[in-house]
């Protein structure tokens, strides 16, 4: 097996890396220049160069409120070169993952969003996303499409990695009336790697392809996990912040974020039997590792 991933300083990127040297599987991670969204040329040599058993997307534009001077940019990127990525992998007859986002939902169900949920996403970055999807879809029919949400990591900027470098501040504001899945990147490159390895190399078949939502087990308000990620940090000494729980009035953002973006995730168990953990088991293991490397902030 020899998989080519598109991105290689993002979160899923650099966590699928790590998760293939563990399993001693082949992968080549590109970014720019060499594997260029915005370029197509590029996409079609870094396919005959590496000749790979399985392509994964995990690059994309990620800058939720700046999308929404730059939607034009942020669609090239997300749709039109998901799509020019996806027929490559078409034309070289691998499979082909794709990430994709809980932004494409408007956030006013009550429950969690399946993947048959109508979806209207609330602002460009979600927009570009969606576009990706449709796109990706008609350019590669059996091509697979991840929903996530709410990643963090260890690598990079996220969520968690910001708490815990404010953790010493005695006062912290975070929104408590948007709720959603906290998702740890390393969870989702193992799964990843798991899809791949159950496909060993063929296409998936019409019930293995489309459209999965993939995020770590159980939800939680922005406000909520904040509050795990302190209680964790307090095992390594770490202060914990007297966090007050405000509004997204209270808080406004260039982007209207969905209240409710919670997904339900029983379509890929019953496909693929994957299931991600709990959340508040990846929070600790993030907090734990993180520790280790000495980076709480």
């Amino acid at each position: 097996m020899m998989i080519l991933v598109a991105g290689h300083k993002g979160q899923v990127a650099r966590s699928l890396a790590e998760a293939a040297t563990r399993r001693k599987l082949a992968l080549v991670a590109l970014g720019r220049p060499e594997l260029d969204l915005l370029q197509p040329e590029t996409l079609k040599a870094a396919v005959k160069a590496n000749a790979p058993t399985a392509i994964v997307n995990a690059a994309a534009y990620t800058a939720v409120d700046q999308a929404e001077s730059e939607e034009d940019i942020a669609t090239r990127i997300n749709a039109d070169g998901a799509a020019n990525l996806a027929s490559a992998a078409s034309d070289a007859g691998v499979p082909f993952i794709h990430i994709s986002t809980d932004y494409v939902f408007n956030g006013v169900k009550a429950d969690s969003y399946s993947e048959t949920d109508p979806v209207s996403p609330t602002g460009a970055y979600g927009r570009s996303k969606l576009a990706g999807e449709k796109a990706v879809l008609a350019a590669n029919p059996q091509a697979i499409i991840l929903r996530t949400a709410w990643v963090y990591s260890p690598y990079g900027k996220n969520f968690l990695k910001t708490m815990l470098s404010l953790a010493t501040r005695q006062n912290l504001s975070v929104v408590a009336d948007q709720f959603g899945n906290p998702t740890y990147a390393p969870d989702i490159a193992d799964a990843i790697l798991d899809i791949l390895q159950t496909l060993d190399g063929s296409l998936p078949s019409d019930r293995q392809s489309g459209i999965f939502h993939l995020a770590g087990t159980g939800d939680a308000s922005w406000y909520g996990f904040a509050e795990a990620i302190f209680d964790e940090g307090t095992k390594y000494d770490l202060p914990h912040p007297d966090v007050k729980a405000i509004t997204t009035l209270e808080y406004p953002t260039p982007a209207r974020r969905p209240a409710n973006s919670r997904l339900d995730c029983s379509k890929i168990k019953q496909t693929f039997g994957i299931e991600l953990p709990d959340w508040r088991e990846s929070t600790a293991t993030c907090v734990k590792r993180l520790s280790e490397t000495g980076d709480l902030g």
